[in-house]
């Protein structure tokens, strides 16, 4: 199932709205954060940008999405601008749309719990994983290169199974 696409109101850091779909083909890291949050800043920020710059940008794509459901007045455009800024955050990031109640629409649409929150999104658009809190950088290496490995196993696959296509009688022609 295609992870839902975001509900934004404005982005940062990128030229237009991106959507999920433009990413596909490539691993998807999305760091979900609030400015005013400790884990996230300790954390969560620091940890999307080292999967940055560890890898290569054509496998790894790194999103945040700033998801406000507390301090609303103090979380305002302006202020998110310097702060992306202050922590030198340069990968894109998208700011939540409000929602009915506290909650942010792309926050209820994940059913997320709270920040920091990271999500991995394999090649696919699929949702392969939904972290709460500070993770282990080991394990999200893991996950994100155990994915990049089954994408590649995937488009071989394919390519085999495409220059196979002339097999009869246990014999495969080209």
């Amino acid at each position: 199932m295609l992870a839902p696409e975001f509900i934004t109101s404005d982005w940062f850091n990128a030229d237009n709205a991106a959507k999920l779909a433009d990413y596909r083909g490539k691993v998807v890291v999305v760091e979900v954060f609030q400015m005013l949050c400790p884990g996230c800043i300790l954390h969560g920020i620091p940890l999307a940008q080292k999967i940055q710059r560890m890898f290569p940008a054509d496998q790894v794509a790194v999103l945040g999405l700033h998801s406000v459901f507390e301090h609303h007045a103090a979380m305002t455009p302006v202020s998110l601008n310097a702060f992306l800024q202050e922590f030198q955050v340069t990968f894109p990031v998208a700011v939540d749309a409000a929602g009915e109640g506290h909650m942010p629409q792309t926050m209820e649409a994940y059913q997320l719990r709270g920040t920091p929150s990271l999500l991995i999104i394999d090649q696919k658009g699929e949702l392969q994983a939904h972290h709460l809190g500070q993770v282990s950088e080991l394990q999200i290496g893991a996950e994100i290169a155990t994915l990049i490995a089954s994408g590649r196993n995937a488009l071989q696959a394919d390519a085999i199974s495409e220059t196979a296509s002339g097999c009869e009688s246990g014999r495969c022609t080209v």
